[in-house]
């Protein structure tokens, strides 16, 4: 299959200490991947690089035709300020944002489609309700919501399953396999591992560097598992990068 983006011995950093490390590999248009592996891996770094919020120390990233409209971003659950004054509408509109700018108002069109959005995640009549008011898994909703509106070819999902409840995953992980079914592109830090192997046919196992990528069965291995690990127990946080990255 055609890669959408290519890694070439991809190298990102925080202060000069590696957080991925000489990363090669390409994730093919229309693919489903599980990006997975221990705590401290670079998983968040590496969704936050193909994001654009984070620069290469070493190496390039090379996509194919995507524009900056064309690419969704999910950060954690964290990451995300709840206690911001702003409506569940507003934050579905958000979506729109690479069609309308900054100056342009919704349209009926668009409005449709956000109530549309809305419904499809099942939260009719929480339109005006405030997004600090729900609960972490009406939030998740809400945020997905938004990237059905989005329209993008590629979304990446930064553990976006993560503290919300069974039947919120369930419903969530069937809109990812509709966009699948789309043929976008979809890339999400995971932890589940069964998850992975029920839902998601491509796997990404990293340690900071490369484990294993390609089919989840062939990357889900104990073997690979545990090498990734002790790759995880050896590392050095106060290791720095390679002479002559940035």
């Amino acid at each position: 299959m055609q890669p959408m983006i290519a890694l070439q011995d991809l190298t990102l950093a925080y202060d000069r200490h590696p957080a991925v490390h000489h990363l090669s590999g390409a994730f093919a248009k229309g693919s489903l991947t599980a990006v997975i592996g221990p705590n401290g891996a670079g998983k968040s770094s590496l969704l936050q690089a193909l994001a654009g919020l984070k620069k290469p120390a070493e190496g390039k990233m090379l996509f194919d035709g995507i524009a900056r409209h064309d690419v969704s971003y999910l950060p954690q659950y964290q990451a995300i300020d709840e206690t911001f004054p702003i409506s569940v509408l507003d934050v579905i509109q958000m979506g729109h944002w690479h069609r309308v700018g900054p100056f342009r108002a919704i349209n009926k069109a668009l409005h449709q489609q956000s109530h549309a959005a809305l419904s499809s995640v099942g939260l009719d009549g929480f339109a005006d309700r405030a997004f600090g008011s729900l609960s972490v898994g009406q939030r998740q909703r809400v945020l997905f919501a938004r990237l059905m509106v989005a329209d993008s070819r590629l979304i990446l999902l930064d553990e976006p399953f993560t503290a919300i409840d069974t039947r919120t995953t369930k419903d969530l992980l069937r809109l990812v396999e509709r966009w699948h079914g789309e043929g976008r592109t979809i890339i999400a830090v995971l932890h589940d591992f069964e998850q992975v192997r029920r839902h998601f046919p491509q796997a990404l196992l990293m340690a900071r560097e490369l484990v294993a990528w390609g089919a989840t069965p062939t990357v889900l291995t104990s073997e690979n598992l545990l090498a990734a690990r002790a790759m995880s127990e050896a590392w050095d946080v106060d290791a720095d990068i390679c002479r002559g990255a940035a």
